[in-house]
């Protein structure tokens, strides 16, 4: 009897036309480290009475399609996820291209994503996939993934792939070693760690359907918050917490001028951190940030992507 391992599994991405319409072709296949995402429906306990103290069958409830993916932040694979969560980017330049996507959009695209077992074999097809949230985090040494939070509205499962022959890119990954943090521009020193998290916030239209899937998910007032934990060596950052000035914060990785990754916040205000000391090594502080729309950018988020890929 086959057992199915990770290390054998696939993953297809194409997206939808139309919401929950599964692409009959378009798929790319994609690297990622773990997903979680799949279908479930939960039992509720039945309760008629008057049968005797045994209990009778469990009602089955609605089904939910939700979970996590992390992937790897790669120089071209990561464009795909910041146009689902952020919708299509502005695209200019030949051979190098450098990708700008921007917060705020009314409406974003959905997608269809199969998971591949073929050790079974079975393959599992989530469709009207959105993308509710992104969180990547900065450290000193390490792979630099991204955890994708994602809500569906249906799953099936096939005996058969969608797509025999995917497209696919080559894979180039940023790491940790190659992230930097500025502040207004300029490098921001003393930084231990950081994390960024985008959300979406969508609102799951849960009508009454014979099915029990979802109608669809709307996105609402989307959220970019993180932390920043730092060892205490001056008060540039407590002075901009203590005063409420909001500073502009720029998150990157760059392998080269042609090959990088940048994430910037262009309204951050951070609260004033309670500074702790427990003994006689360094003393560090923790600023739980949070963004808001820049009135001179007329958005709260870019995300700028520089590749060799054309469009997306």
């Amino acid at each position: 009897m086959a057992r199915a391992y990770g290390a054998n599994a696939s993953l297809l991405a194409a997206f939808e036309s139309t919401y929950g319409s599964t692409p009959v072709d378009g798929y790319w296949q994609l690297p990622f480290v773990s997903t979680s995402l799949g279908s479930e429906q939960g039992l509720i306990a039945n309760d008629l009475i008057g049968l005797g103290r045994d209990p009778s069958a469990p009602i089955r409830d609605v089904i939910k399609v939700e979970g996590d993916m992390v992937v790897p932040l790669d120089v071209r694979h990561i464009g795909l996820w910041l146009k689902a969560l952020l919708g299509e980017p502005t695209s200019v330049g030949t051979g190098v291209v450098t990708h700008t996507f921007t917060s705020g959009k009314p409406s974003l695209p959905s997608l269809t994503l199969e998971t591949g077992l073929p050790d079974i074999p079975a393959w599992f097809v989530a469709s009207g996939v959105m993308v509710n949230s992104l969180q990547v985090g900065f450290a000193r040494s390490g792979a630099a993934n991204a955890t994708v939070g994602l809500v569906a509205q249906g799953e099936i499962r096939r005996t058969a792939t969608l797509d025999d022959t995917p497209a696919t890119r080559e894979l180039q990954r940023f790491n940790q070693f190659q992230g930097q943090i500025l502040r207004e521009g300029q490098a921001l020193g003393n930084v231990v760690s950081a994390q960024l998290t985008y959300a979406n916030n969508l609102e799951r239209i849960e009508t009454i359907r014979s099915d029990g899937k979802i109608d669809g998910a709307d996105p609402t007032v989307a959220s970019l918050t993180g932390n920043l934990e730092v060892r205490f060596a001056d008060t540039t950052l407590i002075d901009a917490a203590t005063n409420n000035t909001p500073l502009e914060l720029t998150f990157g990785y760059a392998i080269d001028a042609d090959h990088r990754l940048t994430f910037i916040a262009h309204e951050v205000y951070l609260p004033k951190p309670k500074l702790s000391i427990s003994g006689p090594g360094g003393i560090q502080a923790t600023f739980e940030w949070q963004a808001a729309k820049a009135t001179s950018m007329a958005r709260m988020f870019t995300v700028e992507l520089v590749n060799d890929v054309s469009s997306y």
